[in-house]
């Protein structure tokens, strides 16, 4: 997404010819399908549009109409470039199970969210872009519809028991997830949507550790279980944060574009990059940045990009780390980070995961880090507090920048995040800075945490939580964080989407939350600037 250009994604139940049109405005785009394990789909680049276009399409198959889908009842599709002058909004969230009963796991707020789009008309406010920060797709708990796909594929107790196995299962994860629920199909139709992944696209506690990897490794059926889930996240999701240049000039998409050319199919050539993307996590970069006006957005891949060896553990590798160090400058209106995982806890979480890691890495010695590691990985103490030194090297940036050591100092730094099944804002209070630093999280999108574990977190986010942890975290010799902050606003644990807007040198913040009948109604609004 762009102020002129725009992506159009297609899957299509065959190799075909697939184009994108609206003969009224003048629009026709072409692209080829690939094919992957017998799948097939299509990525079509729309160039010379107009800022703050708004243009219906349809999309054909080697001639024939197939999208829109008849008479649905949802309004046209639309192609939607930026306005230059009409701010930015964002709206974000994440942790979405779908499909499911409202009794389950409450009303959807992507499909809420979807609705009053669809119904509001000429008054209500629409988002310049939807980003998606973790676990869009449950690979590890499965949907009754899900479950029941794969009783038709595998036999009972086949590893791995009640959970996808390979591309094949990934396939028709995403359909349920995305195609399945005709509110969704067609706000992701309409407007620009980023993402990046978390744990549950792939596994719960993804590369906590290098245990858990080795763990992982050990197992049969995990090759093509990895394989099938960084593979089918390349084609579902990443594909589609990638700008026109970058995916031109991807070695990747050329490979599987030959090899679906010569051979019929890229399914063996997309495996072997998944594997080393996995094994070799310097190999493959999964965040992305994109400027827009003087906004710049920056998605962190806290994930696959991880540093886990028997010798050193980071959150990023070394050349991702660069990376992001070279991202975040100054000479911007405002700064945003999009990370899964929150890189401001609740203090309580915080210095419990950073005491975790020193305990695990031998603080108190070999009896104390096997403790540590199986309370790590029983507990998922891996967020940025649970790598102390990536936490400590981002601060330092965050802090260059917001200081105007990099450029002019930008009028808010904001991190934009999920993955802990409530929504808040913490504000950086210590060292002063000429910016406004935040930590903004919006989780769950659809599936709120529920008796116990809600009362827990609702205790570590109380401000008298963090004393004891913290006395926890010096007598593992942790040093006292390099950065100090304070929640302001939430918890709030219903699901939720909120949405950043930026005009100017302002920045607002919004949690909207499906009620009454799946009806968004407002939970909380902040000023971050």
């Amino acid at each position: 997404m762009s102020h002129n250009t725009a992506t159009i994604w297609v899957e299509t139940d065959r190799p075909c010819d697939v184009r994108v049109v609206n003969q009224e405005h003048g629009l026709d785009a072409a692209g080829r399908t690939f094919t992957a394990h017998g799948h097939h789909y299509a990525i079509v680049e729309v160039e010379g549009l107009a800022p703050g276009a708004r243009i219906p399409y349809e999309v054909l198959a080697d001639g024939e109409s197939v999208w829109p889908e008849g008479d649905t009842g949802f309004p046209p599709s639309q192609i939607r470039t930026l306005d230059p002058d009409g701010g930015l909004r964002i709206s974000f969230g994440s942790c979405r199970r779908s499909p499911g009963t409202v009794q389950q796991f409450g009303y959807d707020a992507l499909a809420s969210f979807a609705d009053r789009l669809r119904t509001g008309g000429e008054a209500v406010t629409w988002p310049d872009m939807l980003l998606m920060v973790g676990d869009q797709v449950y690979a590890d708990e499965l949907s009754t519809e899900m479950s029941a796909y794969i009783e038709g594929r595998r036999e009972p107790g086949e590893l791995p028991d009640g959970e996808v196995a390979d591309f094949e299962d990934y396939t028709h994860l995403y359909k349920l997830a995305w195609h399945d629920d005709p509110a969704v199909r067609w706000l992701l139709s309409t407007v620009p949507t980023f993402t990046i992944f978390d744990d549950h696209d792939i596994r719960d506690d993804w590369n906590t550790s290098y245990t858990w990897r080795q763990e992982m490794w050990s197992q049969p059926w995990w090759k093509p279980r990895i394989t099938g889930g960084i593979g089918s996240y390349w084609i579902y999701q990443h594909l589609g944060n990638m700008s026109p240049q970058d995916r031109a000039a991807d070695p990747v998409l050329k490979a599987v574009r030959t090899a679906s050319d010569t051979t019929g199919d890229a399914g063996a050539v997309l495996d072997e990059f998944a594997e080393k993307a996995d094994k070799q996590p310097d190999s493959t970069r999964w965040s992305y940045a994109h400027d827009w006006g003087g906004t710049r957005l920056i998605v962190v891949d806290s994930r696959c990009s991880r540093l886990l060896t028997k010798d050193r553990r980071g959150m990023l590798d070394d050349d991702e780390f660069e990376w992001l160090d070279a991202q975040c400058q100054g000479g911007m209106d405002h700064l945003l980070i999009a990370s899964s995982l929150p890189y401001l806890l609740p203090m309580a979480i915080h210095h419990a995961e950073s005491w975790n890691e020193a305990v695990a890495g031998g603080a108190w010695g070999k009896r104390g880090a096997g403790l540590g590691e199986k309370v790590r990985q029983a507990a998922d103490l891996e967020h940025w507090a649970a790598f102390e030194r990536s936490f400590r090297d981002v601060a330092s940036d965050i802090v260059a920048v917001g200081r105007g050591e990099r450029g002019a100092a930008p009028a808010s730094i904001s991190f934009l995040s999920g993955d802990i099944h409530y929504s808040y804002l913490a504000r950086v209070t210590e060292p002063a800075t000429q910016s406004k630093v935040s930590q903004i999280v919006c989780s769950p999108l659809r599936n709120p945490l529920m008796g116990k574990f809600r009362w827990a977190n609702r205790l570590a986010y109380s401000r008298a939580a963090g004393g004891p942890f913290r006395a926890l975290a010096k007598l593992a010799k942790v040093p006292v964080p390099p950065i100090r902050w304070r929640m302001t606003n939430g918890p709030w644990f219903d699901n939720a989407i909120a949405t950043v807007e930026l005009s100017g040198r302002d920045c607002t913040v919004r949690w909207e939350t499906p009620k009454d009948g799946g009806k968004l109604t407002e939970m909380g609004h902040a000023d971050i600037t």
